[in-house]
């Protein structure tokens, strides 16, 4: 059986990707535990609204497909499919990816905290009401930066990009200020920045990968309807079909386990490359450890 993985530790680039899998693969049952007990609700939010929005969007596309409307006077406008459903669906996709966010990390700290110990329910819970809110805030001012640095040809945003995710494990394993946690971040990558940007991309190209897998039975169902169903003007879309896509998609935002694992591995190479903070914490508990042993205490 191979050793709990160690947290705070330097690593390279490939230990990053490979302690990822290891973390998960060792604690997958307590993280999908508090994936569907503390994000559950936003999830069901976004599975309730993906559903809706692929039903009008399907529905309207199979309507103009099946010649319902003139398609030489009706011109549907690219906003035509923006409705209510849709920006419920933003609004849960967003709030789900920080839950996911907080959960995660918060799980690592107590983890690392409780010396590789599987935090308890209440322990997570006092940790995600602490920082969901902190980091929700964050979020949308980094958001907002990062679009205005992307419009600037775009390499601004893709140099903070980084810098502003290593911000979020701050704020939860510091205890951290937003500020705090914004200017640590850019002293931490100083250096490292790199290794840092090629490790998350790896992660999220993985991320997008898992995602596209589960998706393509989906795809296969709405393109053999395509074909096979003779219609006006072709087939129609299944229906069910874009209602379970849209459901296993929201779903699949479990697997932002991986690009949340690498992002705290990264972060504790950083602080241990810079701070040497486990290294500190051994050398002081050194002569502090007493032996345990089941021997009486000695009486005289």
């Amino acid at each position: 059986m191979q050793p709990k993985v160690e947290l705070a530790k330097i690593r390279d680039f490939g230990e990053i990707i490979s302690d990822t899998f290891l973390f998960v693969r060792q604690n997958i049952k307590p993280l999908l535990k508090y994936f569907f007990t503390f994000c559950g609700i936003f999830i069901a939010g976004g599975l309730v609204s993906a559903a809706l929005f692929q039903l009008k969007w399907t529905g309207t596309m199979n309507s103009i497909r099946g010649g319902s409307f003139n398609t030489n006077e009706y011109r549907p406008s690219p906003f035509s499919f923006f409705g209510p459903e849709y920006f419920l669906l933003i609004i849960f996709g967003m709030l789900s990816f920080i839950a996911l966010t907080v959960t995660f990390l918060s799980y690592i700290a107590l983890y690392k905290e409780k010396d590789k110990q599987v935090p308890t329910t209440e322990e997570m819970w006092g940790y995600i009401k602490y920082y969901f809110l902190r980091v929700l805030g964050s979020s949308l001012l980094l958001y907002l930066l990062l679009f205005i640095a992307t419009l600037l040809c775009g390499i601004p945003g893709i140099y903070l990009s980084p810098i502003f995710a290593l911000i979020f494990p701050i704020m939860v394993m510091e205890n951290a200020s937003f500020g705090y946690a914004f200017n640590r971040s850019f002293f931490l990558i100083k250096d490292n920045w790199w290794m840092t940007f090629g490790s998350l991309v790896v992660i999220w190209i993985i991320f997008y990968v898992a995602i596209m897998v589960v998706s393509i039975p989906t795809s296969i169902i709405n393109m053999v309807s395509l074909i096979a169903v003779p219609q006006k003007g072709g087939g129609a879309l299944s229906v069910p079909a874009a209602i379970i896509g849209a459901v296993l998609q929201q779903l699949c935002q479990v697997f932002a386990v991986l690009p949340v694992t690498a992002l705290a591995l990264c972060y504790f190479n950083l602080t241990e490359s810079k701070d040497g903070t486990s290294l500190m914490d051994k050398i002081n508990k050194l002569g502090t450890n007493t032996p345990n042993t089941d021997l009486p205490a000695e009486e005289y």
